[in-house]
């Protein structure tokens, strides 16, 4: 018999162990209900590095209501929209401590770029995991994977994220989702989708799924925030009690032109007060600070109520679920951080700037202190100007005038968007043809619908030829780059070619080509593409300025009547706008709806004409191809149009005029050497 000899467990070790078994049920412990706001104020902590004063956190009463929302099982959906100094960042990282600390959720949080989440982590989290005590009993100790990017808990964790390539919303798996100053993003995130779209992809499984966005507008028709408010099930603005006739309205800017909101003497901006819609009796903001406490937010429709009992109810008062989606307005005048006074002076400093043509300070105006989007007088084409323009002549069919054919594609993710344009005398423009082909890109064998279309022939209107199509530019800025070098390093002789768009100022449409490695079924070709860049910015100039002529004749763009609507759409999907940036005021194009194919495909089109010099031409050559091309009848012979074509071909050695053959045939040689 075999006796182990008893030994005595020292008492620290007693205690370690008793700590870490402590700490594994910690888990397995149903913590009771409480509301965000409740849990906020008992455990939040404002540190120093984001803050004026640090401490315990009390909520402002305005915030009660956001902080329910925000922790609130039964809406799935919160959208923001603010003013600065509102408090609205210090409401986020209480929801993120109290998914951490108290529910145990995975969450994710997305900034626009990834120095906007370095510098919100290293200012806001990770000081907040320094200070909020409640979290030290769930964060676990620090590992190789815990980084600017990842924050581990027990139970959850915190992905901390960019939000400008499509690769930072994959590959995660939440039940929260938040995305921070949300105008910020791109409107499309590398042709895949809006970042919300994304975001909302992260949460399916979840058992109670939860978006919270929050931002402050930035521009009308482009803003993300203002749009999502707009489409929420109740959208949210915060009354307060007029002490004089005892009914309740919002805090409004109100206007020169409305008798109601914000008022002050000329001159005197201390002397501003807010007059009550209703009985036109007037307050302080001391008098509006006396009595915040009654505050009651209600939806703009009239369908919602949310008071201090902090209970959902209907129009007719009466408890009710809480809407799936909520929207909520807030500027700067309900925060005491802001005074009324200040306000006013910072609108009369922006207003004379704005008189003298400067209207950045208003436009920080309206969009920083009061939460709403700003109109830009930008340069656009409308719509339905340009469908009004739409000639009688059939798709698919080369016009009289259309010289030479080029095509720009765009390449999705399920299929080819394809716009063929016919190029005539002084690049005068005619669409021939639009196609949408469903594929996979990911598949070779759907490559060859493309290479079939692209060899198609047009006939001409009236003549028994037909034209090719001489060029073709294809996009490799989505997700296929490598599929689209391998098909046009095998189709340089056809002069199709891969393109990368390029926003720098002031670029060239045919900026540089430069040669890349291709990676095709693993092996790696070594500089076996030429990757030209397009300045898309300059061609949309071009294209914008082209859309504006309406007179037939040299730069005339046509459409035909057999185009759809969502053409046109696509077409007319951005517009131009004048921005402030390190180096000085400049135009940007942007979008206003989240599908522009068409005009990219235009532009790449444009690009693939100057790629063959046709903005080089001379009338002289002009009146040559057209000569060759659509020759008069009964004036030239075939012997006469070989002649024309040598003629032009030696005019051109860089791009020859006769790469469009001439009716019944095909004498033109390809050529390696055409770029």
């Amino acid at each position: 018999m075999i006796v182990l000899e008893e030994r005595i467990v020292p008492a620290t070790t007693r205690r370690a162990v008793a700590k870490a078994v402590r700490a594994g049920l910690m888990s397995l412990r149903a913590a009771p209900p409480v509301r965000l706001s409740d849990w906020a104020q008992e455990h939040f902590f404002l540190s120093p590095e984001g803050s004026h004063t640090q401490g315990k956190w009390s909520a402002y009463p305005f915030q009660v209501a956001i902080l329910d929302w925000m922790g609130d099982d039964a809406i799935e959906e919160i959208d923001v929209k603010k003013s600065k100094r509102v408090g609205y960042t210090k409401m986020l990282l209480a929801l993120i401590a109290y998914n951490a600390a108290h529910r145990r959720r995975k969450q994710a949080l997305w900034q626009p770029t990834d120095d906007d989440r370095d510098s919100f982590v290293k200012s806001e989290v990770e000081p907040m995991l320094r200070d909020v005590r409640a979290l030290a009993a769930v964060r676990l100790r620090q590992t190789t994977e815990d980084t600017l990017k990842l924050k581990s808990f027990m139970g959850s964790v915190l992905h901390l994220l960019g939000g400008k390539a499509a690769r930072a919303y994959r590959r995660i798996t939440v039940a929260v989702s938040m995305l921070d100053e949300l105008d910020g993003f791109d409107q499309q995130i590398e042709k895949s989708a809006d970042p919300v779209t994304l975001a909302r992809g992260r949460l399916e499984g979840a058992p109670f799924p939860k978006l919270v966005c929050g931002s402050t507008p930035r521009i009308k028709g482009l803003s993300h925030v203002d749009h999502r408010f707009a489409q929420a099930e109740a959208r949210m603005v915060c009354n307060v009690v007029c002490p004089h006739c005892c009914v309740e309205h919002p805090l409004s800017w109100g206007g020169r032109d409305k008798p109601y909101g914000f008022k002050w003497d000329e001159g005197a901006p201390e002397t501003v007060r807010h007059v009550c819609p209703h009985c036109r009796n007037a307050i302080t903001q001391a008098d509006y600070l006396r009595g915040w406490e009654e505050w009651v937010w209600v939806d703009q429709a009239g369908r919602y109520r949310y008071a201090p009992d902090r209970v959902w109810r209907d129009s007719r008062g009466q408890p009710c679920r809480p809407p799936r989606h909520v929207g909520a307005h807030v500027w700067a005048a309900y925060s005491p951080q802001r005074a009324w006074d200040d306000i006013v002076r910072e609108f009369l400093q922006a207003r004379e700037k704005a008189k003298s043509g400067d209207t950045g300070p208003l436009q920080g105006f309206i969009n920083e202190t009061l939460g709403d989007v700003w109109e830009v007088q930008g340069e656009r084409t409308e719509t339905a100007v340009l469908m009004d323009r739409a000639e009688p002549y059939a798709l698919q069919t080369v016009p009289e005038g259309a010289l030479v054919l080029v095509a720009g594609v765009d390449v999705q993710d399920n299929r080819f968007e394809i716009v063929v344009w016919g190029i005539g005398r002084g690049e005068e423009m005619w669409v021939v043809d639009y196609q949408v082909l469903e594929a996979n890109p990911a598949d070779e064998r759907d490559w060859d619908k493309l290479d079939a279309y692209l060899a198609t022939r047009f006939p001409q209107a009236g003549r028994p030829s037909s034209l090719g199509i001489e060029a073709a530019a294809i996009d490799t800025g989505g997700h296929f780059t490598h599929q689209v070098y391998n098909f046009a390093r095998l189709r340089e002789r056809r002069r199709v070619l891969a393109v990368k768009g390029s926003t720098r100022y002031g670029g060239p449409i045919k900026g540089r080509a430069s040669r890349q490695d291709v990676n095709w079924k693993g092996t790696v070709i070594k500089r076996g593409v030429k990757l030209w860049e397009v300045g898309t910015d300059t061609a949309k100039d071009l294209i914008y300025g082209r859309l504006r002529i309406t007179a037939p004749g040299p730069g005339r763009v046509h459409f035909s009547r057999d185009l759809g609507q969502e053409f046109f759409e696509q077409l007319t999907a951005e517009m131009r706008i004048l921005q402030r940036t390190s180096t000085g005021d400049q135009y940007r194009w942007v979008k206003r709806r989240p599908r522009n194919e068409v005009l990219d495909c235009t532009v790449y089109a444009v690009f693939a004409a100057q790629a063959l010099d046709l903005h080089r031409y001379t009338e002289a050559m002009w009146l040559r191809l057209e000569q060759l091309v659509q020759p008069p009848p009964d004036l030239f012979s075939q012997p006469a149009v070989v002649a024309a074509a040598e003629e032009v071909a030696s005019a051109t050695p860089v791009v020859a005029a006769a790469h469009v053959a001439p009716p019944s045939a095909d004498w033109l040689p390809e050529r390696s050497d055409w770029l």
